[in-house]
């Protein structure tokens, strides 16, 4: 998302909880490293989002657009057999850490009169239920209320609230565990299957969500990238079209 934001002209402040930017990244972004800042945050702290949003409106003068995208998983178990750190660590980070991040960014959109918060989703914020996955779903069918009531606490102030819906995207947190281990999951025949008919690459989802982001101006807007239209034409063209990410 930050490259093509970039790309589309803005400026950017990225994150994440590494003291420093992957070189990956870096690399990437060379050719506008003028354009871009890396602040350290974890968004279980409020005092760490509030660092986040105060040096970037040192450094850019107002925020336009603030994107809650943090999101961490637990081991493919059961709910009951989930460790502690786990639960607390996917509630924290699912939730809490987003709402710590809308009340910081809607505050500061308030007192600057306009602004954009918008909360990635995920699986639960349809109301899926994915057995082992109940507790991230937990999350996300919360996140997605509070999104909902959040837009209506803001109409009529300047500032909108919205919600990204990506569906399914090749990233470590399908590929790795919460540990950083290869994920059993992807090697399940019925897994695989689904996920290269459903999934793509985030560069692909990046290039639908930014500029509808920068055109929005509606409050409570969803947009989704994968419809239920384009998932039922997914599977019913996956005879003929092959599709390998896993």
């Amino acid at each position: 998302m930050a490259n093509e934001f970039l790309h589309a002209g803005c400026q950017v402040t990225l994150s994440g909880r590494r003291a420093n930017l992957d070189q990956e990244i870096v690399d990437l972004l060379h050719d506008m490293k003028d354009r871009y800042i890396y602040v350290p945050c974890d968004v279980r702290r409020k005092e760490d989002l509030q660092r986040l949003w105060d040096l970037s409106v040192e450094k850019w003068g107002e925020i336009d657009i603030w994107i809650n995208n943090a999101g961490v998983n637990t081991p493919h178990a059961f709910a009951l057999e989930t460790e502690d750190t786990y639960t607390r660590d996917v509630i924290d980070t699912n939730l809490t850490g987003m709402i710590y991040g809308c009340q910081v960014a809607s505050n500061g959109m308030l007192s600057q009169g306009k602004g954009a918060v918008y909360s990635m989703e995920g699986l639960g914020s349809n109301r899926m239920i994915q057995p082992k996955t109940i507790l991230y779903g937990t999350t996300k069918s919360a996140l997605t209320y509070f999104m909902r009531g959040l837009s209506m606490e803001l109409k009529g102030t300047g500032v909108i609230a919205g919600r990204l819906s990506p569906g399914m995207m090749l990233t470590d947190f399908i590929t790795k565990t919460p540990d950083g281990q290869e994920a059993t999951i992807r090697h399940d025949p019925r897994f695989r299957k689904i996920f290269n008919i459903l999934a793509d690459h985030p560069e692909t989802v990046a290039k639908f969500f930014i500029p509808r982001m920068l055109a929005n101006t509606k409050n409570d807007a969803h947009i989704v990238w994968l419809t239920q239209t384009k998932a039922a034409m997914r599977f019913i063209a996956s005879p003929l079209r092959r599709r390998k990410l896993v």
